[in-house]
């Protein structure tokens, strides 16, 4: 019986906490508990409802006397340090719904489409100190559908990652896999990393450029439930919106 912390929150947080908890017999684990954040209020809920211990904060995971033996990240919200990387004595995972080492960080669905990829992936790899640097464990690529707007090629990775989870985490807990460092595929498949703030800038539509990067832009930008992209005239804003 091995020891488990996870650390998630959001839908895709909620989904691979209810698959681990609803397989912990078969997978021989005991969820120790669970740190999310204000966007895991399934997460919350279904500890409570399930009496799954909630961890506070980081620091109170530092303090658990139980020995941790895997730590589990998905979509959890603070970059974790190597004290609390190590709190796990064997891996602490994350689940990171793109592929490495083409895109770390935020945004990489819109980076994706403005980039005219084919291919995109989801990729579980060993979390160390760099941001999504740690080496690749599993991972799943698959074709951009043509045209895709980014709602789109995140809905399919949503599902792809939920698939890489359930398929893979048995090994995980068994130690049944092979780190592989990104450092050995970046010449094949290149890097880069952004951040979250960096979506702001993509929005800004110049109506300058050509026709095809400004329709890329928009598909890369255009998210229900968030300012949509937009060109400035004057100092007032108007917004691209997609007709369903």
């Amino acid at each position: 019986m091995k020891n488990v912390v996870y650390l998630g929150s959001k839908e895709i947080g909620f989904r691979c906490l209810k698959f681990l908890f609803e397989s912990r017999k078969k997978l021989s684990i005991n969820i120790l508990g669970v740190l999310t954040n204000k966007k895991g209020k399934k997460i919350h809920k279904f500890c409570t409802d399930n009496k799954i211990s909630i961890i506070q904060n980081l620091s109170t995971y530092l303090s658990i006397e139980e020995e941790v033996n895997i730590a589990i990240s998905v979509q959890y919200h603070k970059i974790l340090k190597k004290i609390h990387i190590d709190k796990a004595k064997e891996i602490t995972i994350n689940l990171h719904m793109a592929p490495l080492p083409e895109y770390r960080g935020c945004n990489q669905f819109s980076y994706a489409i403005i980039n005219n990829d084919k291919e995109f992936g989801t990729t579980i790899h060993k979390l160390e100190e760099s941001i999504d640097g740690g080496a690749i464990i599993f991972e799943e690529r698959f074709k951009i559908p043509q045209d895709c707007w980014v709602k789109e090629l995140y809905d399919i990775t949503f599902y792809k990652s939920i698939n890489l989870f359930k398929n893979n985490i048995h090994k995980i807990i068994e130690g049944n896999y092979k780190l592989i460092p990104q450092s050995k595929l970046i010449p094949e498949r290149g890097t880069s990393l952004h951040y979250r703030k960096d979506i702001e800038n993509l929005k800004h539509i110049n109506l300058e450029w050509p026709k095809d990067k400004i329709e890329r832009y928009i598909r890369a930008t255009y998210m229900p439930g968030f300012e949509p992209p937009y060109i400035i005239i004057g100092a007032k804003k108007f917004y691209f919106n997609k007709k369903e």
